[in-house]
């Protein structure tokens, strides 16, 4: 178990991605899903109120919403990160203080539950004074309808910023960056984000662990990117670092004995700051493909040669 940053929340190193409920995961597949987390030792979910909104006949929430249901009915409990900033609605657009509260509010109500365990800024918001932003976390804090703030896609720039204000101001820290970091999506994070969440003890929670399933091998050659609607990304990763990557990774596998998918996620648990990456299923047996690499510790000369091929 991993501790996130500095707070009381614990993690082995995956977080499960929520992201597909309702849209790629039906509600008895999510059901299952987060039956067969709960049960491995899993402790958090990750989901936003924006999930899936982007799904035609969606408006947002629909992965709460299910989330709820299942903590209603299932019994078991587990932590429940959640964002606010994308998903437009009342009180305004993204971070204004309005905004926050009535979207904290809309979530609790979804998922069913008192407290929001960590609770993410989605995006950065340039419009609202970080003070304002800040400050309505602190009363959602005060309200014991939050434990825990996180930022998600923030500059390193901006992230300093919000964590001076706070400590100067004594309004509360972010904990958590959620950051898009990856085997071949690597420099919008390393370095000075990186030794920033280092510093302040952040815990950094990765998202597209996976590289949108580049990382599993599913995409090798042009007959390949035919495969899902993402092909073009994943040709433009295949015609540049991509290759050498899964050449490596293909390495470490026959040493190990590991899947790609277990390998990559392996490696971003193994990098400095990183307490778990969040990745998503939607079937148990890619679930428990998942889990089984939790316990997979790469040597240093793996990593290394890992690391390397991604330059």
């Amino acid at each position: 178990m991993r501790r996130i940053g500095a707070t009381d929340l614990e993690t082995p190193p995956m977080v499960l991605g929520g992201n597909v409920f309702g849209w790629t995961a039906d509600r008895d597949t999510s059901f299952a899903l987060l039956d067969r987390f709960a049960d491995a030792g899993g402790t958090l979910v990750d989901t936003a109120d924006a999930y899936s909104a982007w799904v035609p006949g969606h408006r947002g929430g629909e992965s709460e919403m299910l989330i709820g249901e299942w903590l209603g009915s299932s019994g078991k409990r587990i932590g429940v990160a959640t964002k606010v900033g994308m998903l437009p609605g009342e009180g305004g657009a993204k971070l204004a203080p309005a905004r926050i509260a009535a979207a904290c509010d809309a979530s609790l109500k979804r998922l069913g539950v008192e407290t929001i365990d960590l609770y993410y800024a989605h995006q950065d918001d340039p419009d609202v004074p970080q003070e304002d932003v800040l400050g309505a976390f602190q009363t959602l804090i005060d309200a014991g309808k939050v434990r825990h703030i996180a930022a998600s896609n923030f500059s390193a720039l901006r992230l300093k910023s919000a964590l001076d204000i706070a400590a100067r101001s004594g309004l509360p820290h972010y904990r958590a960056l959620q950051p898009e970091y990856n085997l071949v999506s690597r420099h919008p994070f390393e370095g000075e984000l990186q030794d920033l969440c280092v510093t302040h003890n952040l815990g950094v929670l990765p998202y597209f662990g996976l590289a949108s399933g580049f990382l599993t091998g599913k995409y090798r050659s042009e007959a390949d990117l035919g495969k899902s609607v993402r092909g073009r990304q994943m040709g433009e990763l295949l015609a540049g670092k991509g290759a050498a990557v899964l050449a490596a990774m293909d390495g470490v596998a026959e040493e190990t004995g590991a899947t790609l998918s277990q390998i990559a996620l392996a490696w971003l648990a193994a990098q400095p700051g990183v307490t778990a990456p969040i990745a998503s299923a939607t079937s148990l047996a890619q679930l428990d493909e998942l889990i089984a690499g939790w316990e997979l510790a790469l040597t240093p000369e793996q990593l290394d040669r890992l690391t390397a091929a991604g330059v």
